[in-house]
């Protein structure tokens, strides 16, 4: 089960999420997300628990408390969305059934 943590402190370790989750069952994975220029961690992550029921067990217990001075965000993670985004080949201008105003 993929796990949630936000409101990570910018300077936590891997380590050390990972001592926090490990109490309540194995971790599989963990992935702090990092900022693509400054290589800075952004705030949250996502812990894999391979067993359900230490997942939901884990996030109940972890949700609301304290790493670092920081209360943790902790829930099931959503699916990601497909946002879309990317290069649009198609042009630009008008979607509107190609009639155009006229002065």
């Amino acid at each position: 089960m993929n796990i949630y943590v936000g409101n990570l402190p910018k300077n936590t370790s891997e380590d050390a999420v990972r001592s926090l989750f490990e109490k309540h069952g194995v971790v599989a994975d963990i992935k702090l997300i990092k900022d693509q220029y400054t290589r800075d961690l952004r705030g949250f992550g996502f812990i894999e628990m391979p067993t359900k029921a230490e997942a939901l067990k884990a996030i109940e217990e972890v949700n609301g408390t304290e790493l670092e001075g920081r209360s943790l965000i902790v829930n099931e993670a959503k699916p990601r969305e497909n946002r879309g985004g990317g290069f649009q080949r198609n042009g630009g201008g008008s979607r509107g059934g190609g009639q155009r105003n006229r002065w």
